[in-house]
């Protein structure tokens, strides 16, 4: 009987010290992902952020945020803090694509995957595991084609453009894309004005800047989404709303409303919640050995007022932005 007794505790010991030893392996495989954002003040940023929790969650991964307040140096000394908090992954969206070679180099040496998300490295960089980006050639051109065609319509070939800051790889990717469309299909760039806050308030600024120097624009290609609110807010103002065309690209709730209100005629959809997820899924797979895709270029629908409640865009738009609360 002492025996059975015996042999019966120590196969429970046994078995809670198997249970213990798989417990602390789980959580000692249990993987953790960082976001560096450029900047927590940009809705679009805070929404691929949104991608990547929602991903890292999915997948059992914890999730640590870092923002780079725009700077290059803050940008590194998160990329050092991450690898020393002892993150086993990192999505980024960069200050820029020129910034990027030393903080590559130093990911390299510390065997930290990498998934940009928005924004591409500078041209020539291969050290990354994944770049989730627009297709932003094909977009400045779909885009580019469509903002002439609506300065056509209201009877001008000249339009006007409020760029992102054009030391990104993405928005030369845009201008590309958009000054070819704009010499095929015969219309002609009066003006093209940098962002350099993404704000509304500048691009306000610039819209009215742009229209006063050039009156003959009739339609602006908005390169981000407070471009297009910004435009807008400027045409009605001037009693210029439908008689100036406005297309933008990214979308939100706010330029979404202004679509259906027909404020704005176009919107080429960017998901920025997506680009986190994909970025997410591509430092995974990259860590448990998954097949790992390098460039990934997302397409950016164009949606119109008469388009933006079907079902297809409905499924586009989730995901471009988290659900309201």
């Amino acid at each position: 009987m002492k025996n059975s007794l015996h042999k019966h505790a120590t196969l429970a010991m046994v078995a809670l010290a198997t249970a213990l030893g798989a417990n602390a392996a789980q959580a000692q495989e249990k993987k953790t992902v960082a976001y560096l954002a450029p900047s927590l003040d940009i809705s679009y940023w805070q929404w691929v952020g949104y991608g990547v929790k929602q991903k890292a969650e999915e997948l059992g991964m914890d999730y640590i945020e870092l923002t780079s307040e725009n700077s290059p140096a803050k940008q590194m000394d998160n990329a050092r803090t991450a690898v020393t908090k002892g993150v086993d992954a990192i999505v980024i969206g960069p200050v820029s694509s020129t910034s990027t070679p030393p903080l590559l180099a130093y990911l390299k040496s510390q065997n930290i995957p990498i998934a940009f998300a928005g924004i591409g490295p500078q041209p020539g960089q291969a050290d990354y595991t994944s770049s989730v980006t627009a297709n932003n050639y094909e977009t400045g051109k779909a885009q580019g084609s469509f903002v002439c065609k609506l300065a056509k319509e209201r009877g001008g070939n000249q339009v006007g453009m409020l760029s992102l800051p054009q030391d990104r790889e993405n928005a030369q990717k845009y201008l590309k894309g958009a000054e070819e469309a704009f010499k095929a299909d015969g219309c002609d760039l009066a003006q093209m004005l940098e962002t350099r806050a993404l704000t509304i308030n500048e691009a306000v600024t610039q819209a009215n800047d742009m229209l006063t120097a050039h009156p003959d624009i009739k339609a602006i290609y908005g390169m981000y989404d407070e471009a297009g609110t910004g435009a807008a807010k400027v045409l009605e103002t001037r009693g210029l709303t439908g008689k100036v065309g406005i297309a933008v690209a990214d979308g939100s709730p706010t330029t979404i409303g202004l679509l259906k209100a027909n404020a704005i005629q176009g919107i080429f959809f960017q998901e920025a919640v997506g680009q986190g997820i994909d970025g997410t899924q591509q430092v995974y797979n990259a860590l448990t050995g998954a097949a790992v895709e390098k460039d990934l270029a997302l397409v950016m629908p164009l949606v119109t007022a008469d388009k933006v409640d079907s079902p297809e865009a409905k499924a586009v738009i989730a995901r471009v932005f988290p659900p309201a609360n």
